[in-house]
């Protein structure tokens, strides 16, 4: 079979089991590209080398074209920010390859999937990643940079009318009930009417984790410049982390609290995590650091008190950035507020009289 029959199949499998990404691989203009490996696209395109896809079956193509079309779809969705684009294309190409398999497509060989990357957003595994390049990485980006660097302008017509045929996809789709399994974690500014308790956590502990700089060692993405910057994530972050242990929480949404932010923290380079277990009175304290897995115990079972967390804390636990408290939000408060932050992680919002509150669901 030749790759344009090949293609032609593929394309029509995609669009009857996945219409979400068969539509939009529909608008991809497809080439051949002897100058790469396997495939890619930028935005435009669904470019590949012949001999690669010479070698993929129908479903394994069917992936590769999902796989683009969701790099056409970010292409109009503005979330870099100030990140680094080559990295950052790495971290939404191992969500999005994440997302396609847990939506029964088959991934072929040669492409970035990591099972630790499952359940994670791009912003999360581009930090994960950005921790572990190194200097000569940063100096290879730099000279890519310059090479293709590209003048911004302002959006084109048929930018905004691509913008325009993806944002009625998804709402078609949304309507039908079709929309794919973990879309949430490639696009979650299309889910605007609730944002994932996940991403507030991250980018509540992200904001904390780069308060600190200094200048000694200084920052290795910019020192082959001769620009000396002061490093991120130098200083020791340190967060203490309270369950409420009375019996009032959900244990299941308590593990998915930490799959999580064991995730997150793995994504900082120095921190410490004093584990406090709280009903009336301290039932227990741990302290965790890089490379330790979290565990935790609900000990207790008596009534709720905040107070002596709040008392433990000032007493025993010197310079702590953040406190998470994990709780219903029904017991006794403080008076007084504390000297960091605070942040009531609670199944359903209730009054706190200071700090902030994060809504968990499942």
């Amino acid at each position: 079979m030749n790759s344009e029959k090949k293609l032609e199949i593929a394309k029509a499998k995609l669009m009857l089991e996945h219409p979400y990404f068969g539509s939009i691989a529909s608008s991809l203009k497809i080439t051949t590209n002897e100058k790469i490996e396997s495939f890619q696209s930028d935005g435009e395109k669904f470019e590949y080398n012949n001999e690669y896809l010479a070698n993929l079956n129908v479903d394994e193509l069917e992936f590769a074209l999902a796989n683009s079309a969701m790099h056409f779809a970010l292409s109009h969705k503005e979330r870099t920010s100030q990140r680094e684009q080559w990295l950052w294309q790495l971290a939404t190409d191992y969500t999005i390859n994440s997302m396609l398999v847990k939506n029964n497509l088959f991934p072929p060989e040669r492409i970035n999937l990591d099972k630790r990357f499952d359940g994670l957003y791009a912003e999360e595994v581009y930090a994960i990643l950005e921790s572990e390049i190194d200097e000569k990485d940063y100096q290879e980006s730099e000279e890519n940079r310059k090479e293709g660097k590209k003048e911004q302008v302002t959006p084109s017509e048929k930018e905004n009318k691509d913008e325009d045929f993806l944002n009625q996809i998804h709402q078609k789709m949304k309507n039908q009930g079709e929309l794919p399994k973990e879309l949430k974690r490639v696009f979650p500014e299309l889910f605007t009417d609730a944002i994932d308790w996940r991403t507030q956590l991250y980018r509540y502990l992200n904001i904390h984790a780069k308060e600190d700089y200094k200048f000694f060692p200084p920052n290795k993405k910019y020192i082959h410049q001769g620009i000396a910057l002061p490093s991120l994530n130098s200083e020791l972050l340190k967060i203490v982390v309270a369950i409420d242990t009375s019996g009032s929480i959900d244990t299941k949404l308590l593990a998915s609290f930490f799959a999580h932010f064991q995730s997150i923290c793995d994504s900082f380079n120095s921190y410490q995590i004093d584990l406090i277990s709280c009903d009336a009175k301290i039932q227990e304290h741990r302290v965790f650091y890089p490379g330790d897995r979290i565990e935790y115990k609900t000990v207790g079972g008596g009534g709720t008190d905040f107070r002596p967390v709040f008392e433990y804390v000032d007493r025993y636990i010197f310079d702590a950035n953040i406190l998470i408290y994990f709780t219903d939000g029904l017991g006794t408060f403080p008076k007084t507020t504390p000297s960091y932050d605070t942040l009531w992680v609670m199944m359903a919002k209730n009054n706190v009289p200071f700090g902030e509150v994060l809504e968990i669901t499942k």
